[in-house]
């Protein structure tokens, strides 16, 4: 493939078909989650597929102790930042909690809010059997949705915190049965989060959708990472996810070195001073 090629290709924006063709080549797929404008352009620049705004927004940017709290009007708003930075990636809303479980035509009102104030190209949805029904609704309207199986944050008071799921057969069946059954209400991708290895290559062997792993081991068809955890901007990160650059401690460093030329006059000098 030649330069130009190459170019265009990377400047094409990410389709759902182009994320299935990735699946029948055995084409990885990087998933970041971003919240802003600003690391959505960086990310976009550096060839990432999907942007995810994740209710993790709840965890890394409004500093709760859970996903629970996130507002629908919340992740609208993180939305339409993202979007405006996103030029190759595709971008998908997080539905956070309440903002589906009430009923489907609940779920389909909020997911246009997704995709007609946000800016969204897609949904993603926790679940699995117990919310096919609603997936296929929302994907009857014309609104693509990447489910979600196994440790889902949204349950984590049923499951007592974030517990791997599928160790013992009967937990190993039950998340098979959720993939397929997201995968038969037209999901377009699934999210395998804190499963074990094993098991997210049995289920992403089994479907024809893309699957995306986080805990999830290597033989998924994608990954995705929480980008605090990725950049090493968070206090704590579980431990499948790995930190590819340390931004907390250089941004700590670089403020108490301003403070400090504050403190002794050195800030501002002649060259950042109007004369």
């Amino acid at each position: 493939m030649s330069t130009v090629t190459a170019k265009a290709a990377r400047e094409q924006r990410i389709t759902i078909p182009s994320l299935l063709v990735r699946k029948k080549r055995g084409e990885r797929i990087a998933i970041l989650t971003a919240y802003d404008f600003t690391f959505a352009s960086i990310f976009d620049a550096a060839d990432i597929d999907v942007l995810l705004v994740g209710d993790s927004l709840g965890n890394v940017v409004q500093g709760q102790a859970t996903t629970l709290p996130v507002t629908l009007d919340e992740i609208v708003y993180h939305t339409r930042l993202v979007a405006r930075g996103a030029r190759r990636a595709m971008v998908v809303s997080d539905m956070p909690f309440g903002s589906y479980q009430i009923s489907a035509e609940d779920a389909v009102r909020n997911a246009c809010r997704c995709v007609k104030e946000g800016g969204a190209h897609a949904v993603k949805l926790e679940g699995g059997e117990h919310i096919a029904a609603t997936v296929e609704r929302i994907v009857a309207a014309e609104i693509p949705v990447m489910a979600h199986v196994g440790l889902t944050p949204q349950a984590i008071h049923r499951m007592g915190g974030h517990c791997v799921q599928g160790r013992d057969q009967a937990g190993r069946s039950r998340v098979i049965r959720d993939a397929q059954a997201v995968e038969a209400a037209g999901a377009f991708a699934v999210v395998l989060e804190g499963v074990p290895e094993a098991l997210a290559r049995e289920i992403t062997q089994r479907l024809t959708i893309p699957t995306i792993g986080i805990g999830a081991g290597v033989h998924c068809d994608g990954q995705v990472l929480v980008m605090h955890d990725m950049l090493g901007l968070s206090d704590w990160a579980p431990s499948f996810a790995k930190q590819y650059a340390n931004l907390g401690s250089l941004a700590s460093q670089a403020a108490r070195n301003f403070a400090e030329e504050v403190a002794n006059s050195k800030f501002p000098d002649a060259r950042h001073s109007y004369q």
